[in-house]
């Protein structure tokens, strides 16, 4: 069962070795699931032979300023529906502001963010190519965004 690909922090680099390489590492809040999303982890799945998502905690998205109330699922929620995706193989969370310590637990092959990123400049990428591993950005699919959606249910 697809609940099975949820694994604890403490657990998420042990159950990463096993998974089929090369694992693609991306992460995010993915709070209100949209194309946009599935178009993204569909993409990102297809450059590797796995992919762990590593989800902002529920404390962790609150910091990213996007409103008091969200994220509007929770974490384990969140988690449930990210792990539910045949394109996810793994599915953790980390808690600190990036995920900078948990990309040096799994050291994946390869980083992919969404396409506002200058991955130039972020650090979990100068970590990821500093054993060899690759950085990529993967454009987002235009018209989708969470906080649009949510702004467009709460205007009608």
């Amino acid at each position: 069962m697809f609940i099975s690909k949820i694994v604890p922090r403490e657990q998420a680099a042990q159950s990463a070795a096993s998974l089929a390489q090369p694992v693609v590492f991306t992460n995010g809040v993915f709070d209100v699931l949209h194309r946009g999303h599935v178009t993204y982890l569909a993409e990102a799945r297809s450059r590797g032979a796995s992919l762990v998502v590593a989800l902002n905690t529920d404390a962790s998205a609150r910091r990213l300023g996007k409103g008091a109330d969200r994220p509007l699922n929770s974490e384990q929620d969140r988690a449930a529906v990210i792990a539910a995706l045949a394109s996810v193989d793994l599915v953790t969370w980390f808690d600190e502001d990036t995920p900078l310590q948990l990309i040096g637990e799994l050291r994946p092959a390869l980083l992919v963010k969404g396409g506002d990123y200058d991955m130039s400049r972020l650090p979990e990428s100068q970590l990821v190519l500093s054993w060899g591993g690759r950085a990529q950005a993967i454009p987002f699919v235009e018209g989708y965004s969470t906080s649009g959606l949510v702004k467009r249910i709460r205007s009608t």
